[in-house]
């Protein structure tokens, strides 16, 4: 019986190593599917503080009042100048009294127009807005009346943002 010697061990193994390292590796693929849907969401912060107003100054209209407590956020994919933002009461005001809206626009927005009066129809508050994520932006409220209202007693309206094709 012939004897292997440790270097001929060696060899014959190293051999067989590289025999198995040649043989092909087994793969496989699979398809993946994607997607990236259109998102417009935006939100706001909360309710506004009540408006009141309880001065003027004598030969005036009453002193409007204006609140900044709110915020909103939005986001957008629609792409460069491709989403706006509209405004619109539930109700009319009541005659004598404008009840006024302005936002500021996130990056790369038009400016807005401030001291967009809210009526039922819808009016554009933030226009060419851009594929965006932001929060944080202002809303301000200002109530006007004149002096030919009265005295009006507390109400509600609700006001409606939304984010629309430009």
């Amino acid at each position: 019986m012939r004897k292997l010697s440790v270097t001929g061990f060696m060899t014959v193994t190293f051999v067989a190593l590289l025999a198995l390292a040649a043989l092909p590796a087994a793969t496989t693929t699979q398809t993946l599917t994607y997607e990236v849907a259109a998102i417009n969401e935006l939100t706001v912060s909360g309710f506004p503080q009540p408006l009141i107003i309880n001065t003027a100054t004598a030969g005036s209209e009453p002193t409007s009042v204006t609140d900044t407590s709110t915020t909103y956020a939005i986001t957008t994919n629609g792409g460069n100048n491709s989403r706006k933002i509209t405004a619109q009461l539930d109700s009319d005001m009541p005659d004598g009294l404008t009840l006024c809206i302005t936002l500021s626009g996130p990056t790369g927005a038009d400016t807005p127009p401030t001291d967009v009066i809210l009526t039922t129809t819808p009016a554009d508050v933030v226009t060419c807005i851009n594929s965006v994520a932001q929060n944080g932006l202002t809303i301000t409220y200002t109530l006007s009346a004149a002096a030919t209202v009265g005295v009006v007693n507390p109400a509600i309206k609700t006001v409606t943002l939304i984010i629309t094709s430009s």
